[in-house]
C-alpha cells in the first residue's frame, strides 16, 4: 500500500485586513497526497491555491490545522520538496551548468564552499550529474556553459526543472510554472514534465489555471473553490485516468466542463472517485 506523501490536516488560514478583520483564505482543507501521485490543483484567481502550495513547502503556516510531508510537519522550506515558481529566477552570472549545480554546492559545503579541501572533486561529480539532468530535460554539452541571457524562457524554464529535480526532492511542487510561456514552448515543457514524472515516480502537486491542462497532466484533480468570506474549500477531488494532449475530444471536454463546473459553482462536499492504480 502506498504511504502518504503529503497530508494537510484540517487547515484554515486566515490574512490580516487593512480593516483588522481577519480575511479567510482556506477553510478546512483536508487532504491526503499519496506518494508518487501527479496532483492538478485548480480554481480560480485568488481561491489560495498558490497559499496551499506554499503551506506545503514550509514557506508559510497555517493558522490552525496541519501540514506534513513525509509524516513531518512543515516549518520551512527544505529539501523534501523541490519548487518551481511561475517567475523562475536564475543567477544571471552563472552559467546553465553552475545553475545546476548550485543547489548541491550549498547542500555539500555550505557558504565557504571555496575553502573546502574536498571541493575540487566533489564538484567534477556534481557537473555530471548536472549533465545528466540536463540531457533529460533536453539540453546540449554546448548549451552547459551558456548564460541565462542567451538562453530563450522556455530554456531557462527547463534549468529551473532541473534545478529543482537534481536535489532529489520527494515532492515537486510547480506553482504556474508554465502560464508565462508562449503555446509551442508550453507545450512542449508540458510533455516534458509528464515524461520526467513517469520516470522518476516524484510526486508532483502542480497549480495552473488552464483546466486543459490539469486534465492531461495530472492523475488526480483538486479543485478549489470560494465560498464567499468563508475562505475556499475543496469543491472538487477526483482521480481521472492516464491522458494525453491527443486524447480523445469528447472525454476530456467531460472533464473540463466538470472541473470547471467545480471552481465556479463550488460544491458544499467534496466530491470524490477511487484513485487508480498508477503506471
Amino acid at each position: 500500500m502506498r504511504s502518504a506523501a503529503i497530508r494537510v490536516d484540517n487547515v484554515y488560514v486566515d490574512y490580516s485586513a487593512q480593516s483588522d478583520v481577519p480575511r479567510r483564505i482556506l477553510n478546512g482543507i483536508d487532504l491526503e497526497i499519496e506518494n508518487g501521485e501527479f496532483i492538478s490543483i485548480v480554481g480560480l484567481t485568488g481561491c489560495g491555491k498558490s497559499t496551499l502550495l506554499r503551506l506545503i513547502l514550509g514557506e508559510e503556516r497555517p493558522t490552525s490545522g496541519r501540514v506534513l510531508v513525509n509524516g513531518v510537519e512543515r516549518s520551512k522550506p527544505d529539501r523534501l520538496c523541490g519548487y518551481v515558481p511561475q517567475k523562475y529566477s536564475l543567477f544571471p552570472d552563472k552559467t546553465v551548468l553552475g545553475n545546476v549545480t548550485f543547489g548541491l554546492e550549498v547542500s555539500e559545503f555550505g557558504a565557504f564552499s571555496l575553502l573546502r579541501p574536498t571541493r575540487r572533486k566533489k564538484m567534477r561529480e556534481f557537473r555530471a550529474t548536472a549533465r545528466r539532468y540536463l540531457e533529460h530535460t533536453g539540453f546540449h554539452e554546448a548549451d552547459s556553459i551558456k548564460y541565462p541571457h542567451q538562453l530563450s524562457g522556455g530554456m531557462q524554464q527547463r534549468v529551473a526543472i532541473a534545478q529543482a529535480l537534481i536535489l532529489k526532492p520527494p515532492v515537486l511542487l510547480m506553482d504556474e510554472a508554465f502560464s508565462a510561456l508562449d503555446p509551442g514552448t508550453r507545450s512542449g515543457m508540458q510533455q516534458l514534465i509528464k515524461d520526467l514524472w513517469r520516470q522518476s515516480g516524484t510526486t508532483i502537486v502542480f497549480v495552473t489555471h488552464n483546466t486543459r491542462e490539469a486534465v492531461c497532466l495530472g492523475t488526480r484533480i483538486i479543485a478549489l473553490a470560494r465560498n464567499g468570506d468563508r475562505g475556499s474549500s475543496v469543491a472538487l477531488d477526483v482521480a481521472v485516468p492516464h491522458l494525453d494532449f491527443d486524447s480523445d475530444e469528447d472525454e476530456i471536454r467531460d472533464l473540463i466542463d466538470e472541473v470547471e463546473s467545480a471552481t465556479q459553482n463550488g460544491i458544499e462536499r467534496a466530491r470524490s472517485r477511487p484513485v487508480p492504480i498508477f503506471s
